[in-house]
C-alpha cells in the first residue's frame, strides 16, 4: 500500500506528495476549465500514468527476456468528452518501439502493454488506442 498526500494550494492548484519517496507533483486546472494550465492537470496525469505504466510493464517483460528497450518513447494525447459530465473520452498513445516490427518479442510486448495495471483499472468506456510505431531500419 502506498499513500500520497494532497494539499490544495489555492488558485485551482494542488500539491501531491508521494509518501514513500517524498517526491512532489503540482497540478493545475487546465485553461479550458478555469485554470492556468501551467502544470499537469489531474486528467493529464491519467494519460501520463497510462503511458508510463505501459512503458514500465513492457520493460519488465523486456528485462526478464534480455530485450533492449532503450529508446522506447510514448506520446499520449488526451481528449475530453464534449458532453457532460466532464471526463476523458479518449487516450491516443503513439508507442515508438526501438526495434523492427518483426522482432521475435513484438507480439509479447504488445500484449504486455495492453495488460498494464493502469489500462486494466480504467473504465471500459474510456477509449484507449495504442498505435505501435516500429523502427524502420
Amino acid at each position: 500500500m502506498v499513500t500520497s498526500h494532497i494539499r490544495y494550494l489555492g488558485q485551482l492548484r494542488c500539491e501531491a506528495v508521494h509518501g514513500p519517496s517524498k517526491q512532489t507533483i503540482t497540478t493545475d486546472a487546465p485553461v479550458d476549465n478555469q485554470g492556468r494550465g501551467e502544470y499537469f492537470s489531474p486528467t493529464d496525469l491519467v494519460g501520463t500514468a497510462l503511458a508510463s505504466c505501459i512503458a514500465t510493464t513492457m520493460a519488465i517483460v523486456a528485462e526478464r527476456d534480455s530485450i533492449n528497450l532503450q529508446g522506447l518513447r510514448i506520446d499520449v494525447e488526451k481528449h475530453m468528452a464534449a458532453d457532460k459530465p466532464r471526463r476523458i473520452s479518449r487516450l491516443l498513445l503513439d508507442i515508438y518501439m526501438p526495434m523492427k516490427a518483426d522482432h521475435p518479442a513484438a507480439s509479447k510486448l504488445e500484449r504486455a502493454a495492453a495488460m498494464c495495471p493502469v489500462a486494466n483499472s480504467l473504465s471500459a468506456d474510456l477509449q484507449k488506442e495504442m498505435n505501435f510505431i516500429w523502427q524502420k531500419a
